[in-house]
């Protein structure tokens, strides 16, 4: 097929913003007459940017290259309106980590996790689905690894070595704009050798609105398989991020009880040591069915400032979940991994 430019930047003059907003449309629907709509909405976003900096001829190239882009990755996994489940064998145990409201620090545990899987001999993958220049594993590899051919020659897997077990999978694109349907099935961040004890993801997206349609893009890793991924609910000891996260959950309890997706098993709250005072009655009934087995990362004032860098992180902050890892049978259980011993360390006050 052979696209026909506008290329005219008259255009802005004569049919203002809306009228280019409906020829991008079109120009991103003829990749795949079910490219799905999150997907649209963003390569019309990507070529209203580059429009605004580079002209509407450029603007019209971007909008067709990223939604020729998302339609061929998504040909290539399961549908996202399958309800077929997942096949993780190979991956290890999958443990995808989802921030339940902005900031919360979903990249700051996915580092803690794979750092203390790998500090126990545990052979890791580390991926991360965020666009590259939003990540927070960006400066996670201490030297940048080969960019891999991906599903498609405008998205290509980069690995790295985070350390001498730990392989760091991130997303690459020169696309103004990673669409969730951009996002490769997570076949295509696996390595081609050596097996995996297993597979820690940052989700990298805003949960919000990833749990609209959780099928599509990152949200792939929370699909229901074989052998059960293991998700990891992040946010921070507030009111605000236990509301948002609630809200989280509530738009995933439906794909799971579709039975396509797992909905997060495990409560993480980052910054703090235990529940602050003046938090009573702060969850709603989702999130108040995880706080029995909380796990708290202590704030890192060395991290706070650097965020994650090719340096593991502290050993105080890897052993705050190391009793979480030995419940789920992943490593070795330690002498306080009890139930009684975690909630008495950190002085838990539930604010259910």
């Amino acid at each position: 097929m052979t696209t026909e430019w506008v290329d005219h930047d008259s255009e802005s003059s004569t049919g203002g913003v809306e009228q280019r907003d409906r020829t991008l449309t079109k120009l991103a629907c003829r990749s795949w007459q079910d490219l799905p709509t999150a997907d649209v909405v963003a390569a019309v976003e990507s070529g209203e940017l580059t429009t605004a900096n580079h002209g509407t001829a450029a603007g019209q190239r971007t909008t067709a290259a990223t939604a020729a882009s998302a339609a061929a990755v998504q040909r290539q996994g399961l549908a996202p309106l399958s309800d077929a489940v997942a096949d993780w064998s190979g991956f290890g145990v999958v443990i995808p980590v989802l921030s339940g409201s902005p900031g919360a620090g979903a990249s700051l545990v996915t580092a803690v996790l794979s750092d203390a899987l790998s500090s126990l001999r545990q052979r890791v993958l580390l991926v991360d689905t965020a666009e590259p220049a939003r990540s927070g594993l960006a400066t996670a590899a201490p030297v940048e690894g080969p960019a891999e051919a991906g599903p498609h020659e405008s998205v290509r897997v980069r690995h790295s070595w985070r350390d001498e077990s730990t392989v760091l999978a991130r997303l690459e694109t020169e696309l103004p704009v990673l669409t969730p349907g951009m996002v490769p099935p997570p076949r295509f961040f696996k390595p081609t050798s050596g097996a995996l004890d297993a597979t820690v993801v940052d989700i990298g997206h805003d949960a919000w609105r990833m749990a609209a349609h959780p099928l599509a893009g990152p949200g792939a890793w929370l699909r229901s398989g074989s052998p059960p991924v293991r998700p990891v609910l992040v946010c921070r000891a507030s009111r605000p991020s236990l509301s948002q996260a609630e809200q989280v959950l509530a738009r995933l309890e439906a794909w799971n009880e579709a039975g396509v997706i797992t909905l997060p098993i495990q409560l993480v709250v980052v910054g703090a040591w235990s529940w602050p005072a003046g938090l009573a009655g702060a969850t709603g009934r989702r999130v108040a069915a995880l706080l029995e087995e909380t796990v708290f990362l202590p704030h890192d004032s060395t991290m706070a400032v650097e965020g994650i860098t090719a340096e593991p992180v502290p050993k105080r902050v890897r052993a705050a979940i190391t009793p979480l890892l030995s419940r789920w049978g992943l490593v070795a259980s330690s002498p306080v991994t009890s139930r009684r011993a975690v909630r008495r360390r950190n002085r838990k006050e539930s604010p259910a």
